[in-house]
């Protein structure tokens, strides 16, 4: 699994994304490929775990996603987890 972690600013580009953004999230998590994603509860950033099977997977996912690439998100880390409990 991976964990994401996005900041955000104010720009309005990212708010005009978010619904897209949301959307394909909606089916990556019905595919299995998504377990977790949401906003922090300040809406500074959002926390997004994927389980997918390695890095590569994972980038594909991000590349066709645009909102992390959007103006006022910043994907500041990136981790590898391996949780014990699920």
């Amino acid at each position: 699994m991976w964990i994401v972690e996005l900041a955000f600013t104010d720009a309005p580009e990212r708010l005009a994304a978010r619904p897209a953004h949301r959307s394909l999230l909606t089916a990556l998590h019905g595919e299995g490929k998504v377990r977790m994603s949401g906003p922090l509860a300040d809406d500074s950033g959002a926390v997004l775990i994927f389980d997918v099977p390695d890095r590569a997977s994972l980038d594909e996912l991000l590349a066709a996603d645009p909102y992390f690439t959007t103006r006022g998100v910043e994907v500041v880390a990136v981790r590898q987890w391996a949780p014990f409990l699920a």
